[in-house]
């Protein structure tokens, strides 16, 4: 099944063809590219949906009973549904299509991100979707409340200063090796940077003019989640980290275009970047090679590690939050409270 067209804005006939092509560049310029990624998959799901479930394409706008459906079949269990319930039967066939993956309730943010996508593709159209009335919005609610689960971590487990020195200790001499001991140490000694970031880095990004005498690098993140275009942070490496990264980049002769690439079997750098999965996958490998259980961290445990050995540091959270860039003090403060209620000392009432 091929992904259906993205729902940009329609044409109007007050705009020229110009005029339109140019709103329609917008949308995606304004957009970030996760965003439309998510956009699309989102589409494709809503729209096999409603297929399997009604035998129809969506309309638009949508109807309230479409919308309450939809919140309806996504807000319970349907493994203990009979096999003749039709919520179920759209199920399956989605997870057929390799749309869903089981008939358990989906989590709360999966649900609020695909209403959140819907509402998205009526605003394009310049049209109220359906989720605002009072019904559907009751419904929205009491289906959020009835599948509140604890949030599950991005990574099973922080990769702490430890950890991560573990995993540095099987970056020995190649290409490669230099390459992820440089991915590594930046992605985590400047703040806990996330997929998106360590791959969108340019050379042009790093300033390395107060390297030889200061010892530091200076880092240039042009986008980031919580971050828009003109605000470019600027973020700084000592020690180690900018060693390791200068290292990188005489190893690998990077004088322009992305700062990480892929490595061939020959141990050649290659000219393109790295994908997002590819971060993945070193992680993946240098825990397999420090002896650890491959599902041990995801690439987000660089950005929980930092925070949490910052926290066991006794760094202050606005220092840390500087280079971790959060936006809420709430978000950064988790790992804070996960690290200092061990030494509350009401936890040692009993002896």
């Amino acid at each position: 099944m091929k992904p259906p067209a993205p729902y940009l804005p329609p044409v109007s006939p007050a705009l020229s063809d110009a005029d339109q092509d140019a709103l329609t560049d917008l949308y995606v310029r304004g957009t970030p590219a996760n965003t439309l990624r998510a956009y699309e998959r989102d589409l494709l799901y809503i729209t096999a949906w409603k297929s399997a479930r009604f035998g129809t394409p969506l309309d638009w706008p949508e109807s309230e009973a479409t919308a309450l459906a939809f919140l309806l079949d996504h807000a319970r269990d349907l493994s203990d549904a009979s096999d003749t319930d039709v919520a179920r039967e759209a199920a399956e066939a989605l997870i057929a299509q390799g749309l869903r993956k089981s008939l358990t309730c989906p989590a709360p943010s999966t649900l609020d991100r695909r209403v959140a996508s819907w509402l998205a593709f009526h605003r394009m159209k310049n049209l109220t979707g359906p989720f605002g009335a009072p019904q559907v919005k009751q419904a929205r609610a009491k289906a959020r409340r009835a599948a509140a689960r604890p949030p599950a971590p991005k990574s099973a487990h922080p990769i702490t200063r430890d950890i991560l020195e573990q995993l540095l200790a099987t970056c020995r001499g190649s290409r490669r090796d230099c390459r992820d001991r440089a991915l590594l140490m930046l992605g985590w000694a400047s703040g806990g940077r996330r997929r998106s970031e360590l791959t969108g880095l340019m050379r042009e990004d790093v300033s390395l003019k107060e390297f030889k005498e200061k010892g530091l690098a200076w880092l240039m993140l042009l986008e980031t989640k919580t971050t828009a275009k003109g605000e470019t942070p600027r973020l700084v490496l000592k020690g180690r980290a900018a060693q390791a990264l200068v290292h990188w980049i005489e190893v690998g002769q990077i004088k322009d275009g992305a700062l990480f690439r892929p490595v061939s079997k020959s141990d050649r750098v290659l000219k393109r970047r790295l994908s997002p999965d590819a971060i993945y996958q070193i992680v993946k490998h240098r825990l397999k090679l420090a002896g650890l259980p491959e599902d041990f961290a995801s690439p987000h445990g660089l950005r929980s590690g930092f925070l949490t050995q910052a926290a066991l540091d006794g760094a202050p959270i606005q220092a840390a939050m500087r280079l971790s860039l959060h936006r809420s003090v709430a978000q950064a403060q988790k790992y804070y409270d996960d690290v200092e209620i061990t030494e509350n000392p009401a936890t040692d009432l009993l002896g």
